[in-house]
């Protein structure tokens, strides 16, 4: 295996565990001596890998840290490229300026002979409002709510809404959320509610307003996210991959 190829598999290898991995194992995965994986995890460490441990106790790699694609299929490409468009075509502002901004990264790493991503790939998204059989696009929601979910979700904070219900009624809402769904009929938080003591959901175009607060969720959102699977019959295979230790 090429030295490129191995560092990122040895990438792959830490960021498919949640604990700490011993060089005596990535080796045996890798195929390798124990000696070349010290040296590739100095390697990916000079290039600002946040990879934490020592010898004899093992490593872990830290989120936040991404390689360049070196490779990708052609379904995988597709998949990637159509995801993109998808946010690009579908949701609000902040995100499809990051989505544009991904694929444009994608791009610029491919090898030659690729063409321009945006031109060649035969996939595309309709936008809101485009005209086509099935469902139409979902209602809007504020950009600035939809930014404060997300925030709310990434940093696990209690969040305080404005809700209109499908009736028209008005309620004030604390929530603990934990999932943001978008579909082709709604873009849905779903979220532990304290007034009602139980799961729900809000649709976020009948979110009125989101007020932030300094307090986190008493309950982690992983946590919250199992219960509510298993409430709702929902499989989070997609989402949270086995770990191998």
């Amino acid at each position: 295996m090429a030295r490129s190829g191995r560092l990122l598999a040895l990438v792959q290898e830490l960021r498919a565990h949640r604990h700490p991995v011993t060089a005596a194992r990535l080796a045996e995965v890798l195929e390798v001596s124990v000696r070349t994986i010290y040296r590739d995890i100095a390697t990916l460490q000079e290039q600002g890998a946040v990879i934490e441990g020592e010898a004899g106790i093992g490593y872990q790699l830290r989120d936040g840290y991404l390689l360049p694609p070196l490779m990708f299929s052609d379904d995988e490409l597709d998949a990637l490229v159509l995801g993109m468009r998808w946010v690009a075509a579908r949701t609000d502002p902040h995100l499809r300026g990051a989505s544009i901004a991904a694929l444009s990264k994608i791009a610029a790493v491919l090898p030659a002979g690729w063409g321009d991503l945006r031109e060649s790939r035969t996939l595309f998204v309709g936008g809101r409002g485009a005209r086509a059989p099935g469902p139409q696009a979902p209602p809007s929601a504020d950009p600035a709510i939809m930014i404060c979910l997300r925030r709310g979700l990434r940093q696990e904070r209690i969040l305080d809404l404005t809700y209109r219900d499908a009736s028209g009624a008005e309620t004030r809402r604390r929530i603990w959320p934990f999932v943001l769904g978008y579909f082709d009929a709604a873009e849905v938080v779903g979220a532990w509610c304290e007034d009602r003591q139980a799961f729900r959901h809000f649709r976020t175009d009948r979110i009125l307003a989101v007020a932030e607060t300094p307090e986190r969720m008493p309950r982690r959102r992983a946590v919250l996210l199992k219960e509510w699977s298993e409430a709702e019959g929902i499989s989070l295979d997609m989402l949270d991959p086995p770990d191998r230790n």
